[in-house]
């Protein structure tokens, strides 16, 4: 049958579109409150709490780490950014919130600490999305920018003190996987050579295959650099190729150590390259526009779209900022696991989309 996915960009487009029909499917099928929003999303952020901190637990006593941060840090992020949202709505009604804030702070501490321990690009991923997302609130709202040359600079220390804090740590414990150091020159050994490799190899559509890891069984197109999860692939028996062995020695040299925007052209081509950063832009255009038309409804009296509204401007942030490190940091924030994310935080945006009216 055609609609059985032949190869990992097939299975990628098909995915996605049944993601999205499922959630316009689901997100209007009942009203959601923004109450209940802001609890849902505090009640995330305590499990994001525990399974990221479980995690570093499991890496300092090296019991098989899962590695959490890459397919739940960006719905980490969403949550928080949403659960912040639904409370300035809340403070613009004259509720008191001021409990649920200093929780909420906890919470986004506590992320911080330990998914900033467990991976770097986590941090900056998180870093990123916080800063985008009080930027998207303020205007939003309408209030003074809460980022002031002087909170920039603490804003930077704070940064910077974080990888200093990585490094002593591993360094004390003798943790070399915690070290920023050794992850700036496992990049000067690795990606300098990758990129080479990428941009003499990479053709308009796909790639040549005598350059692939793979060897002979290299297709040259959508040969599984770029993949949905292993464990979904398995699960439907799909036709596609999985290279265990290699995919753990040699798959890692582009999935950790280049950009996304090198990954998807050297799997897919240069042509493929260019019409998911269409989409990517596309998603981020659409997603500015809603939460226009959500903020001139609210201002205008209207309450419907409030916890909407809220949810928008999380799973936005969240988009954004997983988009940008994995475009233009690490590949590996964008794929595998964390691309389904990818593609759910975008189908969330779209949601938005349709609506159903109430009779």
């Amino acid at each position: 049958m055609q609609l059985i996915p032949q190869n990992h960009l097939q299975l990628i487009i098909e995915l996605a579109i049944i993601l999205y029909a499922g959630m316009i499917f689901l997100f209007n099928l009942a009203p959601i409150s923004l109450g209940f929003i802001l609890f849902l999303c505090l009640l995330l952020g305590v499990i994001f709490n525990v399974i990221f901190g479980i995690d570093i637990i499991s890496l300092f006593t090296s019991f098989g780490q899962q590695e959490y941060t890459h397919p739940f840090g960006p719905l980490a992020l969403m949550t928080m950014i949403t659960a912040l949202a639904a409370i300035n709505i809340m403070e613009d009604a004259g509720v008191d919130v001021r409990g649920l804030k200093g929780f909420l702070y906890i919470l986004i501490a506590g992320i911080t600490i330990f998914g900033g321990l467990m991976h770097r690009s986590f941090l900056l991923l998180w870093l990123v999305g916080l800063f985008i997302g009080l930027i998207i609130i303020s205007k939003s709202f309408r209030r003074k920018s809460a980022f002031t040359l002087k909170r920039v600079i603490l804003f930077s220390m704070i940064l910077i003190g974080a990888f200093g804090t990585l490094e002593l740590i591993s360094r004390v414990f003798q943790m070399a996987i915690l070290s920023p150091y050794l992850r700036i020159l496992r990049l000067e050994e690795n990606a300098i050579p990758s990129v080479r490799m990428v941009l003499k190899n990479t053709y308009l559509i796909g790639h040549n295959p005598s350059s692939s890891y793979w060897g002979d069984a290299s297709q040259g197109f959508a040969d599984g650099y770029i993949s949905l999860p292993i464990s979904l692939i398995l699960f439907f028996g799909l036709p596609l190729p999985i290279f265990y062995g290699v995919l753990v020695s040699k798959k890692d040299i582009i999935d950790y150590m280049l950009p996304g925007i090198f990954a998807w052209a050297y799997d897919f081509g240069y042509l493929t390259l260019f019409f998911f950063l269409v989409w990517c832009l596309g998603i981020i255009i659409l997603g500015f526009k809603l939460l226009w038309i959500y903020r001139s409804s609210r201002e205008e009296g209207l309450k419907n779209y409030l916890a909407r509204e809220a949810l928008l401007i999380g799973s936005l942030t969240a988009f954004i900022s997983q988009a940008i490190i994995g475009l233009f940091i690490v590949n590996r924030s964008i794929n595998g696991t964390a691309l389904l994310t990818f593609i759910f935080l975008s189908s969330l945006i779209v949601a938005h989309v349709v609506k159903i009216k109430e009779v």
